[in-house]
């Protein structure tokens, strides 16, 4: 075992009987697929599949087959916990054994210099009346109704139009639609076209003139002026809610049927986002001046394990909303290496942070037992109405539930030894 600065090389040895089967395993894998002369596909038998192949053409499929079960050996034998994935170069292969050396990222040794009283006050809990009346005005917002509307097209207005739309003349693909619904004011179209429709009358027609922005997402049409034929068919407008019984049935708020109770409700939901908020600020200007008092030469393989993980968890919320990966790089003009360097100070940030709380853990002795394991998921099945297999599934393991608990645990402990009282 060579150790180098948070990389220790290990070697890891497969040989003998165990390396023959190895062999014919990868053969077995691979037969369905060989062919020669004479055979069947999937029945040339091994010897002489080495006789024209040699043996070594199985080497590298042998390899995949015992490259786990030598990596696992090779950690227990120097009793090492890795914090990155390992790379991994064949040292020697040959017909009687296969030679792996492993470089293991190993945790950095880490110095807290100071992590108690360092005086992080909390922001105060506070909602006002006017945030209050500004939820309810959105709330009336929102739930306005609809109504047809006489006379013009104003600012604010819904219409349903037709249009077609071209370029020189002639129709351009995605220039055209039928009782398309927009809202005046919300620029969803090129500018000036929203604008050029105010004044206009139901079942009115007209041309409306554009020019296309010369970062339009299509290229042949950057720059370009167009017509558009437009056509009003409907106009409506939003009328106005009132704090009445119809309103509070329509919202369908539990115990909410009056101002009062519609104003309590929305004051207890402001607190709680308020109190997330506010612990989240406080956790990180603690966790920013623990770090810098912190000396740590975080490793940059633990940097790119953690970046690969929030272009994981990127992928998976732009699923969500029907991007890929690479649809995405498309609209924004990026690359893959682009969104990599614009996640790396993050990435950083997350593994100093953990650092410093696995330490934090230690130096407070900070425990989680099973029952305090159990005790969580008899409270989040409750709370969720979920099962334990769900929660499983979930956390990926209990000991994940588990590591979890002691970072609550953690934040706790710094918080009681920094807060401003």
């Amino acid at each position: 075992m060579e150790k180098k600065k948070n990389i220790v090389e290990l070697t890891g040895v497969i040989a003998g009987d165990e390396w023959t089967k190895a062999i014919h395993d990868a053969y077995d894998k691979n037969k369905k697929n060989i062919k020669m002369d004479g055979f069947r596909p999937g029945k040339v038998p091994f010897d002489m599949f080495v006789k024209r192949n040699g043996v070594e053409s199985l080497f590298l499929d042998a390899a995949d087959l015992v490259i786990s079960k030598a990596y696992i050996e090779a950690l227990d034998e120097a009793n090492i916990i890795p914090v990155a994935e390992p790379k991994v170069d064949i040292k020697e292969v040959t017909e009687e054994k296969i030679e792996f050396i492993f470089k293991v990222v190993t945790k950095p040794e880490l110095k807290i210099n100071k992590y108690k009283d360092l005086k992080v006050k909390k922001d105060e809990l506070k909602v006002t009346d006017e945030e209050i009346n500004h939820e309810i005005e959105h709330l009336l917002e929102h739930y306005a109704e609809l109504v047809i509307k006489d006379g013009k097209v104003e600012k604010g207005d819904i219409v349903i139009i037709d249009y077609i739309g071209t370029v020189d003349g002639k129709e351009f693909e995605g220039g055209k639609a039928e009782n398309y619904s927009l809202v005046i004011g919300s620029n969803t179209f090129i500018p000036g076209f929203e604008d050029q429709l105010i004044g206009m009358d139901k079942e009115e027609t007209k041309d409306i003139k554009v020019t296309f922005p010369e970062d339009y997402h299509a290229d042949d049409l950057k720059g370009r002026d167009a017509v558009f034929k437009v056509t009003v068919h409907e106009i409506k407008t939003k009328e106005a809610r009132k704090l009445d019984e119809e309103f509070f049935e329509d919202l369908g708020m539990e115990g909410v049927n009056s101002e009062e109770t519609l104003k309590k409700s929305i004051k207890e939901h402001l607190e709680g986002h308020k109190k997330t908020d506010i612990e989240n600020k406080f956790v990180e200007e603690l966790m920013d001046k623990i770090s810098k008092n912190t000396e740590v030469d975080i490793p940059e393989e633990m940097v790119e394990e953690e970046i690969d993980r929030l272009v994981h968890r990127a992928e998976e919320n732009l699923k969500y909303q029907g991007i890929s990966l690479d649809l995405y790089y498309q609209f924004t003009k990026t690359t893959k290496e682009d969104m990599r360097k614009q996640l790396e100070p993050e990435a950083f940030k997350n593994v100093m942070y953990r650092l410093i709380l696995e330490e934090v853990m230690k130096l407070e002795d900070i425990k989680v037992t099973d029952e305090d394991v159990e005790n969580e998921i008899k409270k989040i099945m409750d709370e969720f109405k979920v099962t334990r297999e769900d929660i499983e599934k979930e956390y990926g393991s209990l000991d994940n539930l588990k590591y979890d608990l002691q970072v609550r645990k953690t934040f706790e402990r710094l918080s009681e030894l920094n807060e401003v009282k």
